[in-house]
């Protein structure tokens, strides 16, 4: 793909749509485009987080192991950034990330994502947004759990 068209598509996606083009363009030479097959990791719980992927095309599920063997706790798809977590919290991945379907993503090199958060307010505000977005979902489905294990309790 050209890299003029590697910025157009890089521009759709809401978490770079405020970033000017040379910025971009940037963006697109110094991250690596990456393709998975389903069932192909991308990467697994315990892993260094070197990286951050952005989901061009395709769907993955979120995998956490547990001693009864790993759970499915999220899906994603298109314009789903994933790995940031470990980046940002400079701690091992906390999920394993699985495609489903043939996916394509950008990976993001540690040091250019925490550059381009730092110097671009607006991109920090945007993945903040994103991860208050994972935490309200988590806790709606934790209190329908409860509510759950309470209705099973009598």
């Amino acid at each position: 793909m050209k890299l003029e068209d590697e910025v157009e598509l890089l521009r759709r996606i809401p978490l770079f749509a405020k970033l000017e083009p040379s910025r971009l363009k940037l963006l697109a030479f110094t991250s690596e485009r990456m393709a998975f097959e389903p069932g192909q990791d991308m990467f697994h719980q315990g892993d260094i987080g070197d990286a951050a992927y952005l989901i061009l095309s395709g769907e993955a599920d979120v995998l956490v192991d547990t001693p009864s063997g790993p759970i499915t706790v999220a899906s994603v798809g298109k314009n789903a950034l994933v790995g940031e977590i470990s980046i940002l919290c400079d701690a091992p991945r906390n999920a394993t990330v699985r495609p489903t379907a043939k996916l394509d993503a950008l990976k993001i090199k540690k040091e250019h994502f925490l550059r381009l958060i730092t110097e671009f307010p607006e991109m920090a505000i945007e993945v903040m947004r994103v991860l208050a977005n994972r935490v309200s979902a988590t806790n709606e489905e934790l209190s329908a759990a409860k509510r759950q294990l309470r209705e099973l309790a009598g």
